[in-house]
């Protein structure tokens, strides 16, 4: 008996190992990640199979958001935007051409005539974020990443709650696992004060939702009244003004003003219809936008749900478009083949590139990996610093005095293809004047390294790091 049961597993085991194998070519990814893929499932029985259906899914094609949930948000009232009508006054083809890309790969609407403030430090971006909470009258949207259950993130509860018992509309979106230590307490106090909760992919015990653990929420969105807006890179947790054991985080924000609030509007919109299968309707979430200075934003997303990888296409086009510079500032270095031929072309054609990356992370294996990226870069000419200030947590990119990116996607491949992350990509010389003097101001608090001492490492350490690289696109 146990013998025909072994056979059976056997027979059913094989089934759907061929079967698995089959779905993973006919999706015709990348055939590096394929023959990997293919590898851990021939070589480790049943954990392969488990590892797959857990990490390796592609649900680029299965649109864990659907289109229709997306036309649906997209037909709110908004500012219309014909790319044929657009004041190329301040803007060059190169530039346009960028602009066309955005429009075509993520349907990200222009939004001209905003107020741009760069919020640079946790003390700047809380305050900010707390006095325009503290002023709503409507409407609060707020989406982050993580919550952290500390000090700061107790004060912004606190405040949400004290607008929702003033009538104030509260809709607030967390990531499962990113704030996965959100205590029930902590949870069950905004709802009780009539704020909305809705967590983001919630780990459930079945397949179909077990399998999307993979891909989570990372955009940070926060939008009052319709009028002010936020998005960047920042969490919501104390080490961003006091600091942990690796010192105080650095990272980049923005607060907007202008038709651009609509942008990160809708899209907060699409990810409350995935998360409470409601549709947020009304004209009060639309006002009509102010005008302000000469500029043009982009509020670019993209996700395991897109048709495209639209943030990485478009950061290396942006890339491909400088004459001058492109200054990078990044937490993790793990760059797609795409990204790393870019920046290099660009080093190697005389451009002057330079790549920011923190001494030490929050995660040793990513700092690892990220090392063993930098012999290349070097190699091509990237001057590559190290900010010892702290952890440089920030993901800010300027181009050419003009062009200038600021969001929550990582340069690795989680971001790019497995997170769900928004990025402003922002057509305007005072603001990229302003982050490039950040980055030099931060460049003071780095070592600069040099390609000898670089390839100089112990041979054990460059050996932990490619073994590091091996699983870049998992973390």
């Amino acid at each position: 008996m146990a013998h025909f049961f072994t056979i059976l597993f056997i027979i059913l085991y094989g089934y759907t190992l061929v079967t698995t194998i089959s779905v993973l070519l006919l999706e015709n990814r990348n055939p590096a990640k394929s023959l990997s893929w293919m590898l851990v499932l021939l070589f480790l029985p049943v954990v392969g199979i488990f590892l797959y259906l857990l990490l390796g899914q592609d649900f680029r094609k299965k649109k864990i958001i659907s289109k229709k949930s997306i036309r649906r948000v997209n037909d709110r009232p908004v500012a219309s935007f014909d790319i044929g009508k657009l004041d190329t006054t301040f803007i060059d083809n190169q530039h346009l051409k960028l602009i066309k890309l955005l429009y075509k790969n993520s349907e990200a609407a222009g939004y001209a005539f905003n107020k741009i403030e760069i919020l640079s430090d946790g003390e700047s971006t809380f305050n900010a974020l707390f006095e325009a909470i503290q002023n709503a009258k409507d409407h609060v949207h707020i989406e982050f990443f993580i919550f952290d259950d500390d000090k700061i993130s107790n004060q912004l509860r606190e405040l949400l709650i004290q607008k929702a018992k003033e009538g104030v509309r509260i809709r607030m979106i967390y990531d499962y696992w990113g704030s996965f230590d959100l205590s029930k307490k902590y949870l069950k106090s905004l709802s009780d004060a009539g704020v909305f909760v809705r967590p983001f992919l919630p780990f459930r015990w079945r397949i179909s939702r077990s399998s999307k653990i993979n891909y989570r929420n990372h955009r940070k969105l926060v939008v009052v009244d319709g009028k002010i807006g936020f998005t960047g890179g920042l969490n919501v947790a104390d080490r961003y003004i006091f600091g942990n054991r690796l010192g105080k985080w650095r990272d980049t924000f923005l607060r907007l003003e202008g038709a651009a609030v609509q942008g990160i509007q809708l899209l907060f919109m699409v990810d409350w219809y995935f998360v409470d299968q409601k549709l947020i309707e009304g004209t009060e979430y639309f006002p009509k936008p102010k005008k302000f200075d000469q500029n043009l934003v982009q509020i670019v997303s993209s996700g395991p749900d897109s048709d495209w990888p639209a943030i990485l296409q478009g950061i290396a086009s942006a890339f491909s478009s400088a004459t001058k510079y492109i200054y990078i500032h990044s937490p993790y270095y793990m760059p797609t083949d795409v990204l790393a031929d870019c920046i290099q072309m660009a080093a190697l054609s005389g451009i002057d590139v330079r790549l920011m990356v923190p001494t030490k992370s929050d995660s040793k294996f990513s700092d690892a990996s990220t090392s063993s990226y930098l012999a290349q870069a070097l190699e091509a000419g990237v001057r590559v610093f190290r900010y010892k200030e702290g952890f440089l947590h920030s993901k800010a990119m300027v181009i050419d005095d003009f062009i200038s990116i600021v969001g929550s996607t990582n340069m690795d491949e989680r971001s790019f293809a497995q997170n769900f992350e928004a990025n402003a990509f922002i057509y305007d010389a005072a603001t990229a004047l302003k982050l490039k003097e950040l980055f030099l101001k931060d460049s003071e608090h780095c070592e600069e390294l040099t390609l000898e001492t670089w390839t100089n490492r112990k041979r054990r350490q460059k050996l932990i790091e490619s073994f590091a690289r091996l699983f870049s696109p998992l973390m």
